[in-house]
């Protein structure tokens, strides 16, 4: 799921051997992340947290077209000697979603689950990912295409049936060992939860560990619009969305959503 660009404020947008161990502090709890949330909207809106809204839906239905995100750009910042006792800063984690700059284009900006850290062996059969020769419990993940792909739900097994990235080309030439992609270290391997319609870690490769920007702290604002109107830079089209919401701000504005915590889905896969 890709992020463009609004006046204030950054969107989402986009077309679809046993692992290192890593080092990690404890999670934050529910407590903790509204604390930060609001820490963050009083002081920072630029430095230390992001205003997102996704326009595609590569991540439904954790993330909707039309939710509106507040990211925490803290969360992944490289620690000081002095800030790492007092700030939570922490390593992308297995079930975190997170925002970052999309490899193949860094003036885009994607939002997907982490699925593979560095270390990590990663396949797909049948549609199910296995991690480390585990098959993973995956409850966020939805499979709205009733129609087979071979290299979508077999990976990295089956052949490419259409133009794969550059960066997807090296990691299968270079990062595939026993029929599963082998996540190097300072990389992520990263898809959307709408599996079928995700442009994602398969089919452009790795995240960089320093295109991550962050991760969503909370939905403050949902609403139901369409992908062209909130994605478009057309005049025209932003017009018409003005409109829309002029007319329909409280009849389409999803109110069981506003303010809503993001979570990532921690197992003990």
């Amino acid at each position: 799921m890709k992020l463009s660009s609004e006046r204030g404020k950054t969107v989402v947008a986009e077309p679809a051997a046993a692992p290192a161990t890593v080092q990690s502090d404890p999670p934050r709890g529910t407590i903790a992340e509204w604390a930060i949330t609001i820490l963050l909207l009083l002081f920072g809106t630029t430095t230390l947290v992001q205003a997102f809204v996704i326009p595609t839906g590569s991540m439904e239905d954790t993330l909707l077209i039309g939710d509106h995100l507040l990211v925490d750009k803290l969360a992944y910042a490289p620690s000081g000697n002095f800030s790492k006792y007092i700030l939570p800063y922490e390593e992308p984690q297995h079930g975190d979603i997170i925002v970052f700059r999309y490899p193949v284009d860094i003036s885009q900006t994607f939002v997907k689950r982490v699925i593979g850290v560095p270390g990590d062996h990663i396949k797909i059969i049948n549609q199910q990912v296995y991690r480390n020769g585990i098959k993973l419990n995956e409850p966020y993940v939805y499979h709205k295409n009733p129609y087979p792909d071979s290299f979508r739900d077999n990976f990295p097994s089956s052949e490419p049936n259409l133009m794969l990235s550059q960066s997807a080309q090296d990691m299968l030439a270079h990062n595939v060992v026993n029929g599963e992609v082998v996540v190097p270290p300072h990389s992520f391997f990263a898809m959307g939860d709408n599996r079928d319609n995700s442009l994602d870690s398969r089919y452009w490769g790795f995240v960089p560990r320093e295109n991550i920007i962050g991760k969503p702290l909370i939905i403050y604002w949902s609403y139901d619009a369409s992908t062209e109107s909130l994605a478009s830079s057309s005049v025209h089209t932003l017009v018409q969305h003005f409109i829309d919401l002029g007319e329909h701000f409280f009849t389409k504005t999803r109110w069981n959503r506003t303010f809503r915590l993001i979570h990532g889905y921690h197992s003990n896969d």
